[in-house]
């Protein structure tokens, strides 16, 4: 293990330095801080730096290490998080001119429970526009920039997330998956990023925007650094009665099991379908490496997915414009173009199809379950292709806007519609060195399964280890 940079270790690498002392927190911080300093004037991937507070918590952290007291799994561990998660006492602005300057007077549970675990706080994290948008796009605070190539996209919502990872300046990062917010940015990215299950993971104090689509998951360099950021996290919370009442399991325990004689379906048709040439390859690649760790790969005949991307949309569409109605009407000037223009095509949705749609899930569920039985997940790639460029995809509330955006996120709408689980991990470059992901998709609360077979392949592999060259 390498501690000449800590902020290059991986999560569970910092976090075992940390404990074992071999390492200090102000260290792994100041790593961290350094590193921020020297790239954020070109990926823009931070929203605030918390420079001064940062070293004295985890100057604290330190100080009971060296007391012998007992601490939490990521004690000293530096992390900041997408700018949606409310933070007691700290201006929370969600990526908005609306909250630009509102101070939160609670913390989200999925935060709280990450500083129950000992973390050091770095600051916040760049995002679309009320998380709304897959590209990374933001009219009031600038486009995130990816760290592989600064002119290309990061994806979105979670656009400062996949970027502060993958340019290590943060050893994870919270972000939200809605309609592919976290899988999208870890794909463009080249990290791991985990959309859990509808209701494993609390969210309560985290900015809404579809009420029966929104998800909590971590962006991180490892599935094993995504494992234990989801077992922390999970579990019932009273603030929000959706979450499971489930046991938790050991995710952890999940990412060293073995993966052979385990099944993996392929679709035969939608994902398949209009790739770009460079992904293609990346997905046989891919599907090769899993035969070779003893994985079986069967084809799956889904149920036309296209309806299941259409019905998200109209899905989210609805409730993410009944979520601002009031502020559309009293301050419509403060939206940025596109985001307004998304929200306000909620309200041209009749009530009647809204409602057909959610009664619709039930039956889609029970029949995408049914086809993929006799496997344990199913292989498909995030995108059709690597990420786009800033300059080409800048366009604003023009009539081809939606489309663009359509096409970017079919594959990762269908699960979101479903409420299923789904593991993005990095899994290629293409010859211009931008990376590109597959996901992993899971039956509901079965995230050990993906974890497992996720950490097989990147045992297998080293996409996930390589660190974007940045000047």
């Amino acid at each position: 293990m390498s501690v000449t940079e800590p902020a290059l270790l991986s999560l569970t690498e910092v976090a075992d330095a940390i404990a074992q002392k071999k390492i200090s927190s102000r260290e792994a911080t100041q790593s961290c801080l350094d590193r921020v300093a020297k790239f954020q004037p070109s990926l823009n991937a931070y929203m605030s730096i918390e420079t001064e507070t940062a070293l004295a918590a985890a100057d604290a952290a330190d100080a009971a290490l060296a007391k012998g007291k007992s601490y939490g799994a990521l004690r000293g561990v530096p992390l900041a998080h997408k700018d949606m998660y409310y933070d007691k006492g700290h201006v929370v602005t969600c990526g908005s001119h609306v909250r630009r300057d509102w101070v939160a007077t609670t913390t989200a549970t999925s935060l709280q429970r990450l500083k129950d675990a000992g973390t050091v706080r770095l600051g916040s994290l760049q995002m679309v526009e009320f998380a709304y948008g897959p590209l990374g796009h933001n009219a009031h605070y600038g486009a995130v920039h990816n760290p592989w190539h600064v002119d290309h996209v990061t994806g979105g919502s979670s656009s400062g997330s996949g970027s502060a990872v993958a340019a290590r300046l943060t050893f994870a990062a919270l972000g939200s998956d809605t309609g592919g917010s976290i899988r999208l940015p870890a794909h463009f990215c080249g990290v791991s990023g985990l959309k859990t299950t509808v209701g494993l993971i609390s969210r309560a104090g985290a900015m809404p925007l579809s009420q029966s689509l929104d998800t909590v998951g971590p962006l991180a360099r490892t599935v094993a650094d995504c494992a234990v950021i989801t077992g922390l996290m999970a579990g019932a919370d009273p603030l929000d009665p959706t979450t499971s009442t489930r046991a938790v399991p050991d995710y952890m325990a999940a990412t060293r099991a073995p993966a052979k004689g385990m099944t993996v379906g392929i679709p035969k048709a939608f994902y398949v379908e209009d790739l770009d040439p460079e992904t293609a390859k990346i997905f046989e690649d891919t599907i090769a490496t899993l035969k070779s760790e003893g994985i079986t790969i069967v084809e799956v005949d889904l149920p036309d997915q296209r309806q299941l991307t259409a019905a998200c949309q109209l899905v989210l569409a609805t409730e993410a414009a009944a979520m601002h109605k009031r502020w559309m009407i009293e301050r419509p000037q403060d939206y940025g173009a596109q985001v307004l223009m998304r929200l306000q095509n909620g309200f041209g949705i009749p009530g009647v199809s809204y409602l057909e749609a959610l009664r619709w899930r039930g039956p889609a569920l029970a029949a995408y379950l049914a086809a993929v039985t006799g496997t344990d997940a199913v292989l498909a790639p995030v995108s059709p292709a690597a990420a786009p460029t800033i300059a080409e995809t800048d366009v604003g509330n023009s009539m081809g806007a939606e489309a663009m955006i359509q096409r970017l996120t079919r594959f990762t709408r269908p699960i979101n519609y479903l409420g299923l689980p789904a593991l993005s991990i990095p899994t290629g470059f293409t010859k211009s060195n931008m990376p590109v992901g597959m996901q992993l998709i899971g039956r509901p609360f079965d995230e050990s399964t993906l974890l497992t077979i996720g950490a097989a392949f990147q045992r297998a592999t080293d996409f996930h280890v390589k660190c974007p060259e940045l000047a």
